[in-house]
């Protein structure tokens, strides 16, 4: 698999909703999964974490060891906790991560947004965490609806969150780049008037009265 070098920017410009069409496959993350700031967005390799419930061990093992440029991506059982704030985040951007998603609470979300550090989680809670235990990190899971593999591109905006498998990358960005030209020659034809019932082959309900 070859990635064109500006994956990132396509990817932004495709969003989320696009490379879920054109993906196929199921790779959207549960919906309640969303920006903890506004205009938080991540094209990143994925590096993928377990935590026991209300334990963030493995998120410290995690910023310790995956590569530079990965985005984690943590499942805590649900559990909403602040796992993650602005201390994490300073020690994830000096070892070269460039952001996180957890099915789990966060904290100190000011602090994020000032250091632009995108965050995509279930909820916010100034609760703590214990050190204590760590079911996995960097192996393969289900994640909230989506499995997750390390390497695996995940793509996160105010739409939601998805995980392409790495073996469908390639051609999820190319058959996202179709549909959007497509689409652009859609936008361009309601521009000119005609109706989304013309272009989508769609009739009236009185047709078939």
């Amino acid at each position: 698999m070859s990635l064109p070098h500006d994956y990132q920017s396509l990817a932004k410009v495709l969003g989320s909703s696009t490379l879920y069409e054109a993906c196929g496959l199921p790779c959207a993350v549960d919906r309640q999964i969303r920006a903890v700031w506004k205009g938080a967005f991540i094209a990143a390799p994925a590096y993928p974490v377990q935590c026991s419930p209300g334990d963030n061990l493995g998120l410290h093992l995690a910023v310790t060891n995956a590569p530079r440029g990965s985005v984690l991506v943590c499942d805590t059982a649900d559990f909403v906790a602040g796992y993650w704030g602005e201390v994490l985040t300073v020690a994830a951007e000096a070892r070269g991560i460039v952001g996180l998603v957890i099915n789990g609470g966060v904290r100190d979300i000011a602090a994020l947004e000032a250091r632009g550090f995108p965050v995509f989680a279930r909820g916010i809670s100034v609760k703590g965490t214990v050190k204590a235990t760590t079911p996995s990190v960097g192996k393969p899971f289900d994640f909230s609806g989506a499995p997750v593999s390390a390497g695996d591109l995940v793509v996160a905006d105010e739409d939601g969150v998805v995980i392409i498998p790495a073996a469908a990358i390639e051609r999820t960005l190319q058959e996202g780049q179709q549909r959007a030209d497509k689409e652009a020659v859609f936008m361009s034809k309601l521009q000119e008037g005609s109706t989304t019932l013309e272009l989508m082959g769609l009739s009236h309900p009185e047709a078939h009265a």
